[in-house]
């Protein structure tokens, strides 16, 4: 296959013509592609399924990373040790295209893969690699591990995804009309295009779009200007010119605050996000719009299709049937992993996503007394599954990861679960009856977690952050923690009032609700799987992504 004048190898709809490139650091397309670490990726998977689906005319741009995000593999003693193994893709198509990019002054080769696809049925999507014999071994190690600790690669990396991916557009000679950079680690590209157009900054606001995933200003990626230089990040740029550039004098660059700056328009990732985005932000002159464009997830890839066929005709015993075969092969992945039983008749909580501290997994665990009485309940019997990989330099969350660990030992009916990755992730969404997400708000973005759990039939439980404001019907189609006055409360006396009613609500609304009337029950697990249906599918958001970001 020739990919000179490329152009996307299916028919392009109208509505979609124009020409995108979007650049992410992260895809989780499939299991076997093992280049991702978590919501970031699972989001831009979701996107290009749907940009396939609706024959959009947009191709995605990302790094081939040798050893992946890493292994999740455990100890002797179960706790979480963090591995590393070389990825083998014999699906991936190579291209032939081999260019150079400038990183520490130095030239590095960048060779280039291909999903084709019918692959997976995604946009297409072109990977790049540092990992060639043509390289030293230090800038071999650019596309090595996703997200590395060692700040210099991580800066590298940056350069890589976003000149790196500007220069494969102009040797494929796709020209696109729209950059879209999700997230700003790509933000690199600017620089490179910058160039490209004779340092005019209009011409690159022109083309320029960026997507931010992060609610509080101290997320946002910040490097040292001196090292970003020495790095060859602004490509040949003084850092005078950037910072007259960028119009930030400091002496860290904020990569968000620059494609802020560069870009024409931005999008959060919810309704409140957006508008906790503008507020963040405000205080920054020359910023460019930040509309909302809530995240979503390919229905067509993650929904239990038995289970909505089942719904969609009421049979309700066959639904119940479905539900009950999903938990039972869920519990065989159990009982491999921990030698432990679980009941397809017991109500099943899971907390199952990316380690970090504000994402709180083991609130529940806090107030032991609660605990113990929720987990030895006899008339209302549980049981409880976490899984989730923590970032493998977070030691806080890696400690929180093990903690869990040893607790699950004292429990039969507690587990803790390795690999979370896109197979397990389906598999604890289809064997949860309750998901369980309690953020401390307004934390979290977004999260998209809970949309695949309902389209697997399990109800939502959470604190009201992210994407939930827009999905919850409280009490009709899963659970939500009432919002107080958040921020007048320490953080302390948040937790403890979030406790406080997660308990009331799960003892008091949900377990009787579940075991004394499961018509009810059902009900709200039909609801949910409903309002996720046609709102929380990515199509929706690929479509306005077209309609609202990248058109005007």
């Amino acid at each position: 296959m020739s990919f000179k004048n490329f152009k996307v190898p299916y028919h392009v709809d109208q509505r979609y013509s124009k020409r995108v490139g979007y650049f992410s650091m992260e895809f989780a397309i499939h299991q076997p592609l093992k280049i991702y670490s978590g919501g970031l990726g699972f989001l831009s998977g979701s996107h290009l399924r749907s940009a396939y689906e609706l024959n959009q005319n947009l191709i995605g741009i990302g790094i081939l990373w040798k050893y992946g995000y890493y292994d999740q593999a455990r100890n002797q003693d179960q706790t979480l040790q963090v591995t590393w193994m070389e990825k083998q893709y014999s699906f991936l198509e190579d291209t032939g295209i081999k260019y150079q990019i400038t990183v520490h002054e130095h030239p590095v080769w960048v060779k280039v893969f291909y999903l084709n696809p019918e692959r997976f049925n995604t946009a297409p999507l072109f990977l790049l690699t540092t990992d060639i014999p043509e390289n030293d071994y230090v800038s071999q190690t650019i596309s090595h591990r996703l997200y590395d600790a060692n700040v210099a690669t991580k800066v590298a990396q940056f350069i890589l995804l976003g000149v790196g991916g500007a220069k494969l557009l102009d040797e494929i000679g796709f020209k696109p009309e729209v950059y879209h950079l999700n997230e700003a680690h790509g933000l690199s590209a600017a620089f490179y295009l910058y160039k490209k157009y004779n340092n005019n900054i209009e011409e690159v606001r022109k083309r320029l779009v960026f997507t931010t995933h992060t609610p509080e200003e101290a997320g946002n990626e910040k490097h040292d200007i001196q090292l970003c230089h020495k790095m060859s990040y602004f490509c040949g740029l003084s850092i005078e010119e950037v910072k007259k550039l960028t119009g930030n004098p400091d002496d860290m660059f904020n990569h968000s605050l620059a494609a802020l700056r560069f870009a024409r328009l931005a999008n959060g990732v919810s309704q409140l996000h957006g508008r906790v985005s503008r507020a963040m932000w405000s205080k920054y002159d020359n910023i460019c719009n930040i509309i909302s464009i809530t995240n979503a997830q390919n229905w067509k890839y993650w929904a239990d299709d038995q289970l909505y066929e089942a719904k969609d005709k009421n049979y309700n015993a066959v639904f119940d049937e479905r539900k009950k075969f999903l938990k039972k092969r869920t519990f065989e992945i159990v009982a491999d992993q921990t030698g432990k039983l679980f009941d397809t008749k017991i109500f099943t909580i899971v907390w199952a996503r990316r380690f970090a501290g504000y994402k709180r997994a083991s609130f529940l665990t806090t107030d032991e007394e609660r605990f113990e009485e929720l987990i030895n309940n006899k008339k209302y019997p549980v049981q409880i599954i976490w899984a989730g990989k923590p970032y493998p330099v977070d030691y806080p969350a890696i400690t929180e990861f093990n903690n869990l660990v040893h607790l699950s030992r004292k429990y039969k009916n507690v587990s803790v679960l390795i690999g979370y990755e896109l197979m397990l992730s389906r598999r604890l969404k289809q064997g949860a009856d309750c998901w369980l997400n309690n953020p401390r708000v307004p934390r979290e973005a977004s999260g998209t977690s809970g949309m695949t759990a309902a389209m697997n039939g399990a109800v939502n439980f959470s604190t009201d952050d992210g994407w939930i404001p827009e999905f919850m019907k409280n009490g009709l189609n899963g659970f939500v923690v009432p919002l107080a006055d958040y921020t007048n409360m320490t953080v302390h006396d948040q937790d403890e009032y979030d406790l406080n009613c997660l308990y009331q609500i799960l003892n008091n609304q949900i377990l009787p609700l579940y075991y004394d009337n499961y018509e009810a029950w059902r009900e709200i697990v039909k609801n949910g799987m409903n309002d996720v249906r046609f709102q929380f599918d990515s199509n929706r958001m690929a479509n306005e992504y077209y309609e609202l970001l990248y058109k005007p």
